[in-house]
């Protein structure tokens, strides 16, 4: 019996990043259809980084 084909399904994202869509090419380089400013002011509004939180001491 063959195998099932795998079908290719949308990952659920942001309101924000509708559409976004990544690849990566023979060479090694990242093809998105997004700016990447678009992408790291998004990041910056929504997500901590912890290298900047103040350490509990």
């Amino acid at each position: 019996m063959p195998k099932k084909k795998k079908t290719a399904k949308n990952a659920k994202v942001h309101d924000h990043l509708a559409g976004f869509d990544i690849k990566i090419d023979p060479f090694g380089e990242l093809q998105s259809n997004f700016n990447v400013d678009k992408i790291n002011e998004f990041l910056n509004e929504n997500l901590e980084d912890p290298k900047f939180t103040e350490e509990e001491e």
